[in-house]
């Protein structure tokens, strides 16, 4: 069986950034999807379940509600590894094209206040499972030390 693209980056050479994963077409449309690696694989912990549901809510809403991006974006979610999330919009893009956007979402995602959107039991399968600290703590620490400088390292795969 063919090993899949992901699976052939050397994540002990991976940090933390913005990479294109893959593009793919759906009828004449071309479809980005982006690696957003908030934590270095095999180096540092990962990310627990209740800030990554957090952040998906979050990101996920921020997303559908932007006034260029929402019609762009078909997902949003969690990779199995917890090291980050995958964005996939409609549209030809590199990693520099959405660091705007992105540095817009996760400056969101740190200054939220109040209840998390769909965090209820009638909204979701897992409402209780939510750490809204730690998913603005996590946020910030992405922006600071990663969004706000970003240079080629953390834009392009490594070799």
């Amino acid at each position: 069986m063919k090993q899949i693209a992901s699976f052939t980056i050397d994540h002990m050479k991976l940090l933390r950034g913005v990479y294109v994963s893959r593009k793919d077409t759906a009828g004449t449309e071309v479809l980005t999807t982006f690696d957003i690696r908030m934590t270095r694989p095999n180096f540092e912990p990962v990310m627990n379940t209740a800030e990554i549901h957090t952040i998906e809510h979050l990101a996920a809403t921020y997303l559908r509600n932007h006034s260029e991006y929402a019609s762009k974006t078909i997902y949003f979610g969690p990779m199995g590894c917890r090291t980050g999330f995958y964005l996939i919009l409609a549209g030809d893009y590199e990693s520099r094209d959405i660091i705007p956007l992105l540095t817009d979402m996760f400056g969101f995602i740190r200054d939220f206040e109040g209840d998390v959107p769909g965090a209820a039991a009638e909204n979701c399968g897992n409402y209780l499972d939510m750490n809204l600290n730690m998913a603005k703590y996590l946020a910030k620490r992405f922006l600071d030390e990663i969004l706000n400088n970003i240079g080629e390292a953390h834009l392009i795969y490594p070799n």
